[in-house]
């Protein structure tokens, strides 16, 4: 038996809204998950935006229930800012003059 995807999802924002964020979007995460809104909100399940964005159908899950839960700010991506450097900053600049 198929598990069914489909499920409501929130209208935070008019597809307008995201028409002018999509033109806006400077990076490709940002442009995947606006593109995986503008998927479902016009009509594919889940499983069918993930795929047109290059993703699985669970990371279009977690998309979909980021965005239902807090809208555009959880849906995107937030890097920790990652391992610090092991070089100082006068280490860096000897290393990579400006």
């Amino acid at each position: 038996m198929e598990r069914s995807r489909r499920k409501e999802i929130k209208h935070h924002l008019s597809e307008e809204e995201i028409d002018e964020l999509l033109r806006e979007a400077e990076d490709d995460h940002r442009l995947r998950r606006l593109g995986f809104l503008k998927n479902l909100y016009q009509g594919d399940s889940i499983p069918e935006a993930a795929d047109r964005e290059g993703r699985s159908a669970a990371t279009g899950d977690r998309w979909a229930e980021a965005w239902n839960e807090g809208g555009l700010e959880e849906l995107m991506p937030s890097f920790g800012g990652g391992r610090p450097p092991k070089l100082d900053e006068d280490e860096q600049e000897d290393l990579v003059p400006c």
